[in-house]
């Protein structure tokens, strides 16, 4: 059985505003074997195109490789835009060693309600993934029935919002009532093209544009929140 652990501490600064919460990155960015165009930081996986979506709507024009100076171009982007990186899952077993969802067994899950108590500037959680089984929505949702909270639907449309209050007794005194939105984006990994195809407004924008793709379809998502 491979014990798989999150290689990195969550990525949150004071005035970070958005969360991203994925699951965890592939087994070879915890034993260190990464490919020469990985990046040694959150979602630098070079078969995970996140980094590739947001470069693309910011014109970033990022490194794609080992370097430090890669690692430092990525923080620096999330910096500006208050944004931080808190995957859910802190650690996992596996039977077979690879990177999908459904092969986590025994997940060890990060307590993200304690982080939004820390940073109380956070207003809105971005699951890189749906409710799909083991995705991040998924063990979310396991995750809040520890502090007896819900989410309430606020458009069912793709990406999904919903929302939900944080207990009073997480607050500060006299603070304010804190309602924390989640956006739950499609996956940004090649095995959610699949699930893509089947979405009613892609086969839409498809028909209407045949060069629109599932690459253009993210980006269609991904511009409002990152």
């Amino acid at each position: 059985m491979f014990k798989h652990t999150h290689p990195y501490q969550p990525f949150i600064k004071n005035d970070t505003k958005k969360l991203i919460v994925g699951t965890l990155p592939p087994p070879r960015f915890t034993t260190g074997n990464l490919l020469e165009k990985d990046v040694n930081f959150c979602y630098g996986s070079y078969y995970n195109s996140l980094w590739l979506f947001i470069d693309k709507i910011h014109n970033l024009n990022l490194r794609y490789n080992n370097s430090k100076a890669a690692v430092k171009e990525r923080q620096e982007y999330l910096i500006k835009h208050n944004i931080g990186v808190c995957d859910i899952v802190e650690s996992c077993e596996r039977e077979k060693v690879d990177a999908s969802d459904l092969g986590m067994q025994n997940c060890k899950l990060r307590d993200i309600i304690a982080y939004l108590k820390q940073f109380p500037n956070i207003d809105t959680l971005l699951f890189i993934g749906g409710n799909s089984k083991n995705g991040p929505e998924y063990f979310f949702r396991k995750h809040i029935k520890e502090y007896n909270i819900k989410l309430e639907l606020v458009s069912k449309e793709t990406p999904k919002i919903q929302e939900f209050v944080m207990p009073n007794k997480l607050l500060e005194v006299n603070s304010k009532q804190r309602i924390i939105k989640t956006v739950s984006l499609t996956s940004s990994s090649g095995a959610a093209n699949i699930s893509i195809g089947s979405n009613p407004l892609y086969k839409q924008l498809k028909a209407n544009n045949p060069k629109f793709n599932t690459f253009d379809f993210r980006i269609l998502q991904y511009q409002e929140y990152l």
